[in-house]
């Protein structure tokens, strides 16, 4: 459930932004990192490129061992040690989070370091999937050097922690490369009127 937020914070719905190294919001923007292979309309698995286009924000996960519980309009879960989320692109359960251990390829999401402290889910390629088209693209904590993402947009922990009272069910995130260069000026939108709900973790039984 999402937490409880005052008046005011419900009253604002904030949309973001990455370009050319920075996610911009409303009241202001900071660095940011994106993926390895920067920013492209035609993400494939494993490519290490960050998808290009409008996406809805969808959830948020945290670590409740490191982070007190965000507050939020968003649906907001505590991440436990066996959730993954399946990058097999044959799998049936691909871009999906599942409980592991689970018979296909799936990311880890109790890290060992800060990166998952809290993130949120980017409805990128759920609604539908496409198979290969990409799977776990996320909102996360950068590394101290701002080192390239494996796809994902990732800001300082402190930055992250405080857009999430401000993000909604209505709230987007668009990406592009600096002035579009690096996606040919090409922005896929998706409609996310359908994307705000948490997937439940796919059941093995």
């Amino acid at each position: 459930m999402a937490a409880d937020l005052s008046a005011a914070e419900q009253a604002e719905t904030e949309n973001l932004q990455y370009r050319g190294g920075r996610l911009y919001w409303s009241g202001g923007s900071a660095a940011a990192a994106a993926g390895r292979a920067g920013v492209k309309a035609d993400k494939r698995e494993g490519d290490g490129a960050t998808p290009a286009g409008t996406y809805p924000l969808v959830s948020i996960l945290y670590r409740p061992d490191k982070v007190p519980a965000p507050r939020s309009q968003l649906p907001v879960r505590p991440l436990t040690s066996t959730d993954g989320w399946v990058d097999e692109p044959a799998d049936v359960n691909y871009n999906r989070p599942v409980s592991l251990p689970y018979p296909a390829s799936a990311e880890e999401m109790w890290r060992e370091d800060d990166l998952y402290d809290a993130l949120v889910v980017i409805g990128y390629n759920m609604e539908p999937v496409i198979s290969g088209a990409g799977s776990a693209i996320f909102l996360h904590v950068a590394t101290p050097d701002f080192a390239p993402t494996a796809g994902c947009i990732a800001v300082k922990r402190e930055v992250l922690l405080g857009l999430l009272p401000v993000l909604s069910p209505g709230s987007k995130i668009t990406i592009t490369g600096r002035d579009d260069q690096a996606t040919g000026g090409r922005v896929v939108h998706i409609d996310g009127s359908s994307a705000n709900s948490w997937y439940q973790p796919a059941s093995l039984g």
